[in-house]
């Protein structure tokens, strides 16, 4: 007993120092420790393998035959990533049969780009952190770092966002794409492309090099697109909380991901494009594969939904616009003032009237009146609101917007502007509309200065 009490302990404190050895991304970079950092085996297979290729490629002829069979193994393994990988197993945003479970998920290994389990995990944490440290290839980290740096430098595990994946676990050929992963990707990556070339048209070292190495790498940096220019490039027609943009672009690039806001917030949905002529060829393959009876249960979000996200992001982008513009000092800032003092400050030489309850001071406007400066100094000291709509002459509303950039003061007891101010001094429901800013929304036809109906004036007899 006493000869391994001792071991067992030298043991345990090994555990213990190793447990707590920091990882390599916790330090600080120095020249000596730099070619820590690198994931080498990453390294090895995204840039030194297709530098090789290309390399290779100089030296041997590209056959006819061998560029359009690279072509199409590259939409297939492509598709075993957007249709499967990101669709099918990391969304379950559709449901598939067994031969079609087979055939993403041997395409998709062709595609070099991890297992099932591991891809579809960090694409779980990309969604659930997105854009936080715990993103695996957040883009604020850098536009290069979201595409490729992610794959080439060491990740701290403590760092990465945990998801449940339990799903997936339970998915007998998800368990064993991953368990055998290293056999099945050198099949699908390399020998089956180099072996259909070979053995139909005898351009063995052709089919390995264009339809294997540069394939993959093409299809690789497409991929990585997602990671990087979706989150970059395009407009946010759904929210603009995080990053995730929607462009033609990036979705001619990606097999159809580009429109990426879409589907950060319908992740669920089995269409990243939602318009007839938005570029989608993926949801275009699941859709055909319901039809063959290969899919089914395609996931859409209602549309009532989705245009509830788009109405809520035009107007969020409204209220940036209306916030840059002036709409005259509110209401609830200005000074009350009693009629008698706005009286006496006009006869001692200011240029004011009152409209519904407000005074504005119009001087500087008197000369550019298009009505001539006589209709303006006969308001001058007056309740001028009975003039202003409809009295002498039914302004416009463009006018009524001018009119609030004038506004000085509110008279006590100024019909519903004191109401108005009252109310919400009490806290009382107000009728009036506030944008995501909380300002005031002046809709055209409603500003306080327009009165219901316009005045008609009294005809001779």
């Amino acid at each position: 007993m006493g000869t391994l009490s001792a071991p067992s302990s030298h043991s345990k404190t090994s555990r213990t120092r190793t447990s707590e050895r920091p990882h390599i991304t916790e330090l600080p970079m120095t020249w000596r420790n730099w070619w820590k950092y690198a994931d080498w085996l990453n390294v090895y297979f995204v840039v030194i393998i297709p530098l090789i290729g290309c390399y290779w490629a100089w030296f041997t002829p590209l056959q006819t035959k061998t560029a359009i069979w690279a072509i199409i193994y590259y939409f297939n393994t492509g598709i075993g990533i957007t249709a499967g990988y990101h669709r099918l197993w990391a969304h379950t945003s559709y449901s598939a049969t067994m031969p079609l479970k087979i055939y993403l998920a041997a395409v998709g290994a062709g595609a070099v780009e991890g297992s099932i389990k591991w891809w579809a995990r960090g694409h779980r944490a990309h969604h659930r952190y997105t854009d936080t440290d715990k993103d695996p290839y957040s883009v604020r980290k850098g536009l290069l770092y979201s595409h490729i740096g992610w794959m080439l430098m060491k990740q701290n595990p403590k760092r990465i966002g945990r998801t449940d994946i339990t799903d997936l676990n339970e998915d007998p050929l998800v368990i064993w794409q991953h368990k055998h992963y290293i056999p099945v990707v050198a099949l699908m990556s390399l020998i089956f492309p180099m072996s259909v070339a070979g053995l139909g048209w005898g351009d063995w070292k052709g089919g390995f090099i264009y339809a294997g190495i540069l394939r993959i790498f093409f299809v690789q940096q497409a991929t990585f697109c997602v990671n990087s220019l979706a989150h970059w490039l395009g407009d946010q027609p759904f929210d603009d909380i995080n990053s995730p943009r929607d462009h033609v672009l990036t979705a001619l690039v990606t097999l159809g991901e580009g429109y990426h806001n879409f589907h950060h917030e319908f992740p669920s949905d089995y269409r990243n494009a939602i318009e007839w002529f938005q570029y989608d060829p993926t949801k275009w393959a699941i859709w055909t594969w319901k039809q063959l009876g290969l899919a089914y249960d395609l996931k859409q979000f209602k549309s009532n939904e989705i245009e509830k996200g788009r109405l809520q992001q035009m107007q969020k982008k409204l209220d940036r616009i209306r916030a840059k513009l002036d709409w005259g000092i509110p209401l609830g800032q200005l000074p009350i003032i009693e009629f008698e003092d706005f009286q006496e400050q006009a006869r001692n030489g200011k240029a004011l009237i009152a409209v519904a309850g407000v005074i504005h001071d119009v001087g500087d406007f008197i000369k550019d009146h298009p009505g001539g400066g006589a209709m303006i100094n006969s308001g001058i000291g007056k309740d001028a609101t009975a003039m202003f709509n409809g009295g002498i002459y039914n302004h416009s509303n463009a006018a009524h917007n001018l009119l609030s950039t004038m506004r000085v003061g509110v008279i006590r007891g100024g019909c519903e502007v004191e109401v108005w101010k009252q109310a919400q001094q009490e806290n009382k429901d107000i009728s009036f509309v506030n944008d995501s800013t909380g300002a005031r929304i002046a809709r055209a036809g409603a500003q306080v200065t327009r009165i219901p109906e316009p005045i008609i004036p009294a005809q001779p007899a």
